[in-house]
């Protein structure tokens, strides 16, 4: 058994250890599904995007593979970004004709009504993603903002260095964030952030999941969470935080400002998607955080 846990040997896989391989293979199915969804913003097409990626999968020696569960991610990016192109040069539109949002953890293959909810919580940083970005610009984003995937990793799926992926993503993420400040409603927001610290402060799961959107992605220096539960779950260790959290605007967002022993520590900000929390961006580093602008609100 190799470090996959795939069995080995040097004859070619039999029956056992091909269903062995397909268990495998869906383990990971519905990070895969998020993925092309975010991606393409069909389902159908994310569903036709996973199944390539099984087929291109049981074409191959997965014993040769050293991590399937980045191999899977990079191939399912492939077939998206040759779908993607494919769309561009035939001007087509997806099949959900918008874009659409999808449950890290969860498969709706083939539901169209669960397509329907996903694509209805759909935020417009994504929306403006899936309709004016060019394929590469979107594959970056996506696989770099949403699912941590390094610039490497990206760089390679689109074919071009690392420095070139991060300024596609880049360019991208200033088109979602311009994107997001068109009209905030900062009042609600204000109340969301004052009711998140409140159940932060009290360590209320199910109150801090109720305001997250179910796809919140909370990011920092050290790594990305997704997910309501995950999420919720970290937000509940912040409580000793949340006694000196402070209402602020960081970088002209809706967020939150930790002050320890008087000094700024780190800065939360937030980006909503019908009055829920949608991502969270996180500045652990006192540095980097004296280097934004953050204005205390009363």
């Amino acid at each position: 058994m190799d470090e996959n846990g795939i069995p080995g040997g040097d004859c070619a896989p039999n029956d056992a250890e091909k269903e062995f391989l397909a268990r495998r293979f869906e383990s990971h199915r519905s990070r895969l599904r998020a993925v092309a969804y975010r991606m393409l913003g069909s389902g159908a097409e994310a569903d036709d995007a996973v199944q390539e990626a099984w087929f291109r999968l049981s074409r191959t020696d997965a014993r040769q593979v050293d991590n399937l569960g980045g191999w899977l991610t990079t191939v399912v990016g492939r077939v998206c970004l040759d779908m993607l192109r494919s769309r561009k040069s035939r001007a087509e539109e997806p099949l959900e004709g918008g874009s659409g949002n999808a449950r890290v953890g969860e498969v709706f293959a083939g539901d169209p009504e669960q397509d329907a909810l996903l694509a209805d919580s759909v935020g417009v940083a994504l929306l403006v993603v899936l309709e004016t970005l060019t394929p590469a610009e979107r594959l970056a984003f996506v696989l770099h903002d949403l699912f941590a995937v390094s610039y490497e990793e990206v760089g390679e799926i689109v074919g071009r260095s690392p420095v070139a992926a991060r300024q596609l993503a880049s360019r991208a993420r200033r088109r979602v964030q311009g994107a997001e400040a068109h009209d905030p409603d900062r009042v609600r927001q204000r109340e969301v952030v004052d009711a998140f610290l409140t159940a932060a402060r009290e360590g209320d799961f199910d109150a801090l999941v109720e305001l997250l959107d179910p796809d919140v992605v909370a990011r920092t220096d050290v790594g990305v969470t997704t997910g309501a539960a995950a999420v919720a779950k970290g937000a509940s260790s912040f409580r000793h935080f949340a006694a000196v959290s402070r209402a602020a605007l960081v970088d002209g967002a809706t967020g939150l400002a930790v002050f320890i022993d008087g000094r700024l520590d780190r800065t939360l900000a937030f980006t909503f998607v019908r009055d829920r929390i949608a991502v969270i961006d996180i500045v652990l580093d006192a540095a980097r955080a004296a280097e934004q602008e953050v204005t205390l609100v009363e």
